[in-house]
């Protein structure tokens, strides 16, 4: 009941800041040489942002064991040290197209970390496979991590890329500034685009993203502005993801969507969907097995 009551206190907020539910909006399906492109009949914010962007909305990580150990975890409390998860208690949206997003691996590093979704509170750990800590072959190039309160339905096949299945996870974020982050950070972003990552037939989407407080945030607005601004960024995400796997002797990974980058609106549908899943999860409208709603 705890997690319901949850999900009513946040979608039935009326504020921006607070809401959890992202508001329907029809999309058009348009091809360009360049970017799948999908068009909001709602015209989308165009102003410049100029604020902080670490969030902090009275929440403090508390660091238990030490890293790069079985036992480490990233745990996240409100103000008075009570644990909250940071998947499920972290508010998504923030109003004028502005997200919250939770680093869990900075860039220029290999440990694994993800939060533990099958764990209370869910805090940050570092992944596992057969008992030891698994790492990348080399450093991901950008700040890593997940957008709260979203959720890869895997019992939903997306039409629209293979038919594939949700891969039982908050969506992923890559975030391209140019500041090195920490485990835990909190920052408000704007989505830019969305690949459609598939690994081993679950569709995993990464969403491009920039903090706000990055110099070139006020200048890149969408999938168009990362190729002017940051030349052959979404190539380097797409080839990181397809081949990371490689060096273990498995196979790459493909992308849907025609193999390229999909522009802000359609990031801005697989996050309002996403959303959705998730709220239904949290509500037991779908049976969540192992994964925690605490």
């Amino acid at each position: 009941m705890a997690a319901a009551a949850r999900v009513i206190t946040v979608a039935g907020n009326s504020t921006a800041a607070s809401s959890c539910l992202l508001l329907k909006t029809p999309f058009a399906l348009k091809r360009s040489a360049n970017a799948l492109s999908f068009n909001s009949t709602r015209r989308l914010s165009k102003r410049l942002f100029s604020c902080n962007a670490i969030y902090n909305p009275q929440v403090q990580i508390k660091h238990e064991g030490q890293p790069e150990t079985l036992d480490y975890r990233v745990f996240f409390e409100d103000a008075s040290g009570r644990k909250i998860s940071p998947w499920h208690d972290i508010p998504l949206q923030l109003g004028d197209g502005v997200f919250n997003f939770i680093v869990e691996i900075p860039k220029e590093s290999s440990a694994k970390m993800e939060v533990a979704t099958d764990e209370s509170f869910t805090p940050i750990k570092q992944d596992t496979k057969k008992g030891k800590l698994r790492y990348y072959p080399y450093n991901i190039n950008w700040n890593y991590g997940l957008l709260p309160q979203t959720w890869e339905d895997p019992s939903h096949a997306n039409s629209e890329v293979e038919g594939a299945f949700g891969d039982n996870d908050p969506v992923d974020v890559v975030e391209i500034g140019e500041t090195r982050r920490k485990i835990g950070n909190i920052l408000k972003v704007k989505p830019l685009a969305a690949l459609a990552m598939i690994d081993e037939g679950e569709l995993d989407w990464k969403i491009v993203a920039i903090s706000l407080d990055d110099p070139k945030a006020s200048v890149v607005n969408d999938v168009d502005d990362v190729e002017k601004h940051f030349p052959g960024t979404l190539t380097a995400i797409r080839d990181w993801f397809r081949d990371y796997k490689i060096p273990d002797g498995k196979p790459a990974n493909k992308f849907g969507l025609g193999n390229k980058a999909a522009n802000k609106d359609y990031a801005l549908k697989v996050i309002t969907e996403t959303n959705e899943s998730w709220a239904k999860l949290v509500k037991r409208s779908i049976p969540a097995g192992e994964l925690s709603l605490l």
